[in-house]
């Protein structure tokens, strides 16, 4: 069987809330792809900052070694990921491990500890930003987020917004732009996975998929909050998408019969199902054919 549905981008957002990176192939891991959402910048008090109040992070742009999506690498002390924002200096973040500890982080739900990257990069957050922030790295060693237990018990993340993976297709992004008076980039909507080669909107019914020789599971529609309003390329916030969105993809217009909790969905949330053995590494590629094994037949049924 010749799968018509096959990945066409692929996401990875290191810093949460900051742009992504494209690449072509990243290593998969339970939380999600290597590096994504590994760090996190918090205020004072230990909270997360996002675009919904700092709409500025959409413009700090995130580079990593190209190696750095390899199979089994392992960063060096001379392994950078290197930052930048429009009128900043490039701020250079070592990918070994750093030395600091930072109790009391928090990103919703969760608090734990995390590895702090210290005053250097620190004071380049708090310069961008105008007020006193630190750049946190998710510690894997002492510290586990659980995905909620009633979509996908047992599955952990870093610092996503709920989930190890989101994905969506062009064709999907091809129908909204149609209905948009100005069309705008997939970038306002963060997804991990792009696909092409199907109907519009039928992630949304995928409950069990195989991406190259990887299992994943559907296990919830992804409601959208403020930042696909945002421009990724200027920082600045407009009703759109979302004043559309709420015309055609509400949970009143998708999901008649459920409790109406007035959300606008767009993609669809997964968790990796394959058995981990840390060091082992899997590698999903762009090109890796799509498989839908199981499905429901509406977007009523679908978990939201």
């Amino acid at each position: 069987m010749e799968a018509t549905i096959k990945v066409s981008s692929i996401f990875i957002y290191p810093i949460k809330s900051c742009r992504g990176i494209s690449v072509p192939q990243a290593p998969i891991m339970p939380t999600g792809f290597r590096w994504d959402r590994q760090w996190l910048v918090v205020n004072s008090k230990g909270r997360a900052y996002t675009q919904r109040v700092e709409p500025k992070l959409a413009l700090v742009t995130i580079e990593l070694p190209s190696e750095a999506f390899l199979e089994g690498w392992q960063p060096t002390k001379n392994s950078y990921m290197v930052v930048k924002a429009p009128g900043m200096e490039a701020l250079k973040i070592c990918l070994s491990r750093p030395h600091g500890v930072a109790d009391g982080v928090s990103v919703w739900e969760w608090s734990g500890s995390a590895l702090d990257e210290g005053d250097e990069a620190s004071k380049w957050f708090e310069d961008y930003l105008g007020k006193p922030s630190r750049l946190v790295r998710f510690n894997t060693e002492s510290e586990a987020r659980a995905v909620n237990p009633n979509y996908a018990n047992g599955h952990n993340i870093m610092f996503s917004d709920c989930f190890p993976f989101l994905l969506l297709s062009q064709g999907s992004m091809d129908a909204l732009n149609k209905l948009l008076k100005e069309p705008i980039s997939v970038n306002r909507f963060r997804p991990n996975i792009l696909v092409e080669g199907c109907e519009p909107f039928s992630e949304d019914l995928w409950t069990e998929i195989k991406i190259g020789k990887f299992s994943f599971q559907g296990v919830k529609l992804c409601d959208r909050c403020k930042v696909p309003t945002i421009d990724q390329e200027t920082g600045i916030a407009g009703n759109e998408p979302t004043a559309t969105l709420k015309t055609c993809r509400s949970d009143k217009v998708l999901r008649p019969n459920g409790k109406q909790q007035n959300k606008v969905y767009f993609g669809q949330n997964l968790v990796w199902k394959d058995d981990y053995k840390a060091g082992n590494e899997k590698i999903l590629k762009v090109g890796d054919p799509v498989f839908v094994l199981q499905n429901v037949s509406s977007a009523d049924e679908a978990v939201a």
